[in-house]
């Protein structure tokens, strides 16, 4: 029996758009600083430890954004919902809760 994923291709479009609105917010805030460097030291430190944190959530928001496109990739491929280990259905409320999911509960864990 064929499973319709077409709410879930919806969320994935979802989860798209929303995470390169973040990387372009990120991008944006790290290529164009809100604030000169300071001239206090600390406002210097506070404002590098800001930027290392877009970093990192620069990269975060990145990955979730291969996750989705490789998830559309699947669907568009007919091979999404299967674990790539032993290529069962992944359970519908793993899909739920994890879109993107490439594992079923067994190998997950």
């Amino acid at each position: 029996m064929s499973r319709d994923f077409t709410k879930a291709k919806e969320r994935l479009l979802e989860l798209q758009q929303e995470y390169q609105n973040r990387i372009d917010k990120i991008e944006d805030h790290i290529h164009n600083p809100q604030d000169d460097l300071n001239s206090h030291w600390d406002d210097q430190a506070i404002s590098m430890r800001e930027n290392e944190m877009r970093k990192t959530l620069l990269v975060e928001a990145q990955q979730s954004l291969t996750y989705v496109n490789n998830a559309l990739s699947r669907i568009d491929n007919g091979i999404y919902g299967e674990c790539t280990v032993c290529g069962e259905d992944i359970e519908d409320k793993r899909l739920e809760a994890v879109p993107y999911a490439t594992l079923c509960m067994q190998h997950a864990s």
